[in-house]
């Protein structure tokens, strides 16, 4: 092994057994923002708040070139941090109210009134900023971490100021849990049954405000929007359960903070913000097209499955309309590949496949040169699927007054889906207004040619 190697491995070695103390800071410290920022962002994900954490992020901006032009003013240093973060949460709770009054004294919609003071505050601290840089006696150098994070430059203090704020920010987030999920998925029931939605919405902000300061330090103003929205974004394509959604998020976070910010170690010249939130994007993009509730894969399997079942009823529903007509016992009977060509317009192709999948589902039997028969399950299946498109069309024209010329083709796209249930509550209907919901199989209200 090379000394290039050897030296390269003993880091390895040090930074993934976290052995370097500023590792252990920074690791923690993302880590513990990642979690706290994937709670917070799955709240405001369903609240269709998405781009409010982009909007507090870029009205701290102004606050925190504020406070440091207001620190200089007084004789002090300018670059205390505990009196920039301050300054940094007062700018974030005026971008806050100013969304809030844009939203209720005027008819814009909320993304509008977000972008408004995104661009306005953030464009009165690059102003700020320029001033600042003007000041005797001073250097507003070191704002422009606030910018882009300076992860590696974090200490002690800072570690604890950010642990102790996601404790906190978790800590009031599982206590108004009840509340805030009341809030994302139904505001106006909550404000029906008497809940204080202003409040509720109030403290929501506020949590992502106060989760938005701490990380600026960590990721940045421009990048801090990630850790609050992509952790949830993920989770949301694996379960459609909230609890679970929020425990996904937290995890989520927390292995995004923590492995960019061990990535970033292993690589001293990437900046620690950029390759965490490149590390969220990449758990993103796998939980897209591998999530188990939403992923594009499983949605894919899923309109696949559905196709399938669709052209299967389509098949046994046309081929029993034909032995319908022709009064034929289903048993010896051959349902013809031409008279199905001229009743469902498929190609032959089509209908052969079709036919193939409904024999591999031993709906039919083998299929022949010149057709194929329904097995005794297929007929079974074939007199269900009619009877239930048929109560559905004698619905429609009896409830929703569609002409019976009509009919069939609006009935085709709800027919496949219509549970036990819902029949049994059509069944009842007609039943009810003498429209055949009775019987084993109600005549077709149209020509069936």
């Amino acid at each position: 092994m090379t000394g290039g190697e050897s030296e390269f491995s003993e880091i390895f070695v040090r930074v993934l057994l976290l052995r370097d103390y500023n590792t252990r800071l920074v690791v923690l410290s993302t880590a513990l923002l990642g979690i706290a920022g994937g709670v917070v962002g799955s709240f405001l994900l369903l609240r269709k708040r998405a781009l409010m954490g982009d909007a507090i992020a870029h009205a701290t901006f102004p606050g925190v070139v504020a406070a440091f032009m207001l620190l200089v003013l007084l004789g002090g240093d300018g670059r205390f941090l505990p009196w920039l973060l301050l300054g940094a949460l007062a700018g974030g709770a005026l971008g806050c109210v100013a969304v809030v009054w844009i939203r209720t004294a005027t008819r814009i919609k909320d993304d509008a009134a977000m972008g408004i003071v995104l661009s306005v505050f953030f464009g009165g601290g690059v102003a700020l900023f320029g001033m600042a840089q003007r000041m005797p006696g001073t250097s507003a150098a070191g704002l422009k971490s606030f910018l882009y994070g300076n992860t590696a430059a974090m200490v002690w203090g800072d570690f604890l100021l950010l642990a102790v704020s996601a404790v906190v920010v978790l800590v009031i987030a599982l206590f108004f849990f009840k509340e805030l999920r009341l809030l994302c998925f139904d505001e106006a029931f909550a404000r029906a049954q008497g809940w204080p939605v202003r409040f509720l919405d109030g403290i929501l902000l506020a949590l992502a405000a106060g989760i938005t300061v701490v990380g600026l330090q960590a990721v940045g103003i421009i990048l801090i929007i990630a850790m609050l929205i992509i952790p949830a974004a993920s989770a949301r394509q694996w379960t459609h359960r909230f609890g679970w959604m929020l425990i996904l998020a937290a995890a989520l976070g927390g292995a995004s903070g923590w492995v960019g910010s061990t990535v970033s170690a292993l690589l001293p010249k990437a900046p620690a913000g950029a390759v965490i939130v490149l590390t969220a994007a990449a758990i993103f993009l796998v939980s897209l097209l591998a999530g188990s509730d939403r992923g594009l894969a499983r949605r894919g399997w899923r309109a696949r499955k559905l196709a399938q079942r669709v052209e299967r009823q389509h098949l046994l529903r046309a081929a029993f309309e034909l032995l319908e007509e022709q009064n034929a016992d289903p048993r010896t009977t051959l349902v013809r590949w031409s008279d199905l060509a001229r009743r469902r317009s498929w190609t032959a192709h089509r209908l052969r496949r079709a036919a193939t999948r409904a024999y591999n589902d031993a709906l039919v039997n083998k299929p022949e040169a010149d057709g194929f028969q329904l097995s005794d399950r297929g007929w079974r299946e074939a007199t269900r699927v009619t009877r239930n498109h048929r109560l559905w069309e004698l619905y429609l024209i009896e409830r929703a007054d569609i002409a019976p010329s009509h009919v069939d083709r609006d009935a085709d796209t709800i027919e496949h889906v219509l549970g036990p249930d819902l029949v049994r509550e059509l069944e009842r209907v007609m039943a009810r207004q003498g429209g055949g919901g009775g019987a084993p199989l109600p005549p077709s209200p149209h020509p069936l040619s």
